[in-house]
């Protein structure tokens, strides 16, 4: 019975490994996505840094993206930017792409 129990270890741990790396990732690629926006509505690097954040912790809201695209189309348009929800979307699939690979890559 004990490489059944290993091999179900292996996998129990295979799986909380793909369930942090999946966070870190959507994590990192909110707080990339709140760094563009604050890149566009031209604030500072303090006010950058707290805006990512706060973009970061927008995500806990409900499950799914639509909680950041909500809040960044919100501030952005408040802001005087012109932009649209598939433009955010598409911003969104960039940054995770680059989340992932920064994190691949260890930085």
């Amino acid at each position: 019975m004990t490489t059944f129990d290993d091999r179900e270890q292996a996998f129990e741990n295979k799986f909380a490994h793909d369930q942090e790396m999946a966070f870190r990732i959507t994590a990192r690629r909110n707080r990339l996505l709140g760094q563009w926006a604050a890149g566009m509505m031209k604030l500072t690097a303090e006010e950058t840094d707290s805006y990512a954040k706060s973009v970061v912790q927008a995500d806990f809201e409900e499950a799914g993206d639509e909680d950041v695209i909500r809040k960044l189309l919100g501030d952005l348009t408040s802001a005087g930017v012109e932009i649209d929800e598939a433009a955010i979307r598409a911003a969104l699939e960039a940054k995770a792409v680059e989340a992932r690979r920064q994190l691949m890559e260890g930085k």
